[in-house]
């Protein structure tokens, strides 16, 4: 598989700073100086599983080197350091039943999503009060199916939209329900008005990630059901990335004019996120070798089923990162300081892939892991703002072990 080449790009900064040297140049007429500022700008401005699949044992492979911590040509001064750390704050909730989806509300509360029960609770984001806005109708829990993720628009405060990714009797869709905190307990949200249907429905690879973007568009990854083929059908919305306008519809700038897909080629992604330069990333299961973790390309083919991992063929797009299926089965993934941060499944761990400069998609060094079998399986992670993250166990989905309290929102200090 081939991945995106980006070129060397400068600052403003470096841009401003070399025009300024080649001018003063200039204006003094002086041989020796311009010769010095032409040895300066030669240097400064040169452009540089299923959730719980067999597999052996093994390490993360990224694409950079162990220990890589230089910035590439062109990169970001303002790099992470290439070792983090991790830091539990708090427990913010307990008692979450198969919690799935997590959305922040305006204000700092929360919104999860149960997927075997079909409920949604708001959670106080500093008393972890928990409060039951209602059921969704329709939902079909089975397998890795049922009420699956959330989302929460830029317009929440005006509209009150709640979106949501589900399983129904007959597909898989997404649905925005009104909001109205001032109605009863359970029965705070309204009917679902359905935004996009007919994604292919299965016991397992329902993917059900759902995020607006920077651009106010609304991303979904879906999974190929198990029916490999599905994931190369344009045709089908199995096994893609899709990207839509809130309402359900094309948006003009996708690779093709009437369609929702963005990407293809994929098994079952389960994690979305962009980085500060509006990157999308995405986390899928791999199958018995390499889960990986991607950075998306509008059009581009992430070669499932004809590769897994890193292969170098031709016409696909290589991940960034990959881990045999022992350590991650990844989930949700958020981005905080510089870093893409991953949460594990049957890992039962907590990855970070700290990321280069703007002009390199290889990871700055060596994925890390944290909190590893600390608080058992791992399934959404979500920025709570600066260097902080909400992170939601997944222990009583059927596949866990469940401890007393289970399942957990935890507060998490990263770097």
């Amino acid at each position: 598989m081939r991945g995106a080449v980006f070129g060397a790009v400068q600052s403003p900064e470096v841009r401003r700073r070399c025009g300024a040297v080649r001018s003063a140049a200039v204006r003094r007429g002086v041989v020796a100086a311009l010769a010095t500022a032409s040895l300066l700008l030669s240097a400064a401005c040169s452009p540089g599983g299923t959730e719980g699949s067999p597999s052996g044992t093994g390490t993360a492979s990224p694409t950079a080197p162990q220990g890589s911590g230089s910035p590439s040509p062109g990169a970001s001064a303002d790099l992470p350091p290439a070792k983090g750390s991790v830091k539990v704050v708090s427990t913010l909730a307990e008692g979450l039943k198969s919690p799935w989806g997590l959305a922040a509300l305006p204000g700092g509360d929360l919104l999860v999503a149960s997927r075997d029960e079909g409920t949604v609770h708001r959670i106080d984001g500093e008393s972890g009060k928990q409060t039951l806005l209602g059921s969704v109708p329709g939902v079909s829990p089975a397998g890795e199916g049922g009420l699956l993720g959330l989302a929460v628009p830029s317009t929440f405060a005006a509209d009150g939209w709640v979106y949501a990714y589900f399983t129904t009797t007959s597909d898989n869709r997404i649905v925005r329900m009104s909001y109205d905190e001032k109605r009863p307990e359970g029965q705070q949200l309204g009917a679902p008005d359905t935004v996009l249907r007919g994604i292919p429905k299965g016991n397992i690879h329902n993917g059900g990630r759902i995020a607006f973007g920077p651009d106010k568009m609304l991303y979904a990854g879906t999974g190929e059901i198990g029916d490999t083929g599905l994931a190369q059908d344009k045709e089908s919305l199995a096994g893609k990335i899709l990207r839509m306008t809130p309402d359900g519809e094309p948006v003009h700038g996708n690779p093709e004019a009437d369609s929702v897909v963005y990407s293809y080629g994929h098994r079952n992604v389960q994690g979305l996120a962009w980085d500060d330069r509006k990157r999308l990333w995405a986390a899928e299961f791999g199958q018995n070798t390499w889960d990986e973790l991607n950075l998306i390309e509008p059009g581009g083919n992430y070669g499932w089923p004809e590769a897994e991992g890193k292969e170098g063929e031709d016409g696909f797009i290589d991940p960034v990162a990959q881990w045999q299926t022992s350590e991650a089965s990844p989930s949700g993934i958020a981005y905080a300081g510089g870093s893409i941060w991953m949460a594990g499944l049957r890992g039962e761990r907590l990855w970070r892939v700290p990321l280069s400069g703007d002009a390199d998609r290889e990871p700055l060094a060596d994925p890390q892991a944290f909190l590893e079998e600390e608080h058992g399986r791992l399934r959404t992670v979500v920025s709570a703002g600066g260097d902080r993250l909400w992170l939601v166990t997944s222990n009583t989905d059927g596949r866990g072990e469940p401890k007393p309290g289970d399942d957990r929102v935890l507060l998490v200090e990263v770097e």
